[in-house]
């Protein structure tokens, strides 16, 4: 993981021209150095710090990047994050690449605390999805975790997770069945209806994930899938689910609620770095 980062770190600033910086090349003197602070315009929860000090020391590796609070702690404003000294060329060439991965990840941080939060004490996790950044999966799976939430697959061979295209393409619910034969117990299967639902029972997986289920369709479901008694397999909810409306799917006998927007549409976390002193 560590080498896809500084790849994607080297892609980023490439991508900025941050070895070009036009406006501190003709402003800033070169052998000045400077000290700074990033400062939380809101409160919530951090991740991304290794991420950001690496940015800057990529583009110098004398910068020294002092964190302030760790990934997983909360802060509110204006709570200062992490103090920087170094040259100032390349503090500031790097400031806006280091903020980005840091306001993403910190802003999917907060997100998955803010529903952390809204299922405490019901036993029940809040998952992410694959739905992740082109590139960014790792780190923002890691923002979810630091948000007080929990990963589902990272990838595809991960676990064994059988979808409605899944099922469309194998013929149907039982040709699932079938073609998982005694692999069943490690599977989760989707289901989107009450009749999918009774038909998974004769042969249950491990999971089940209940999709776009109604609350009171959720409720049902746990009625009958309780039926089976310690043996039953475990439940998932997924879809249109929002800080909004999810207390209504915190159901006794829900396992998980998976929440694609975690990682989707988590907004950007508010910080800004102020250059606190030059000599």
């Amino acid at each position: 993981m560590e080498k896809e980062i500084d790849e994607l770190i080297r892609i980023e600033l490439q991508a900025d021209r941050a070895g070009d910086d036009l406006t501190t090349r003709m402003v800033v003197p070169e052998d000045m150095e400077c000290s700074a602070v990033i400062k939380a315009r809101q409160e919530g929860i951090i991740s991304g710090q290794e991420c950001a000090e690496s940015v800057f020391t990529s583009m110098d590796r004398n910068i020294s990047y002092s964190m302030t609070v760790r990934d997983g702690e909360k802060v509110k404003r204006p709570e200062t994050v992490a103090e920087i000294r170094g040259m100032a060329a390349p503090v500031m060439a790097a400031e806006r690449t280091a903020l980005n991965f840091l306001g993403h990840l910190s802003g999917i941080a907060t997100l998955s605390g803010a529903f952390t939060e809204k299922l405490r004490g019901t036993g029940i996790i809040v998952l992410d999805t694959r739905k992740t950044t082109p590139g960014l999966r790792q780190l923002e799976k890691k923002a979810v975790r630091d948000g007080g939430g929990g990963n589902h697959r990272m990838n595809l061979a991960d676990y064994i997770l059988v979808k409605e295209n899944h099922i469309a393409a194998a013929g149907g619910l039982r040709e699932v069945i079938r073609a998982l034969g005694s692999r069943i117990n490690e599977a989760e299967i989707e289901v989107d209806s009450t009749e999918m639902l009774e038909e998974l029972l004769e042969n249950p997986p491990g999971r089940i994930m209940l999709d776009n289920f109604s609350p009171e369709m959720v409720s049902g479901a746990v009625s009958v899938i309780g039926k089976l008694g310690e043996n039953r397999p475990e439940i998932e909810v997924s879809g249109g689910i929002t800080l909004e409306n999810i207390h209504r799917y915190a159901i006794e006998g829900v396992d998980y609620i998976s929440v694609g927007s975690l990682t989707a549409s988590a907004p950007a976390f508010d910080l800004s770095m102020t250059v606190k002193g030059v000599g």
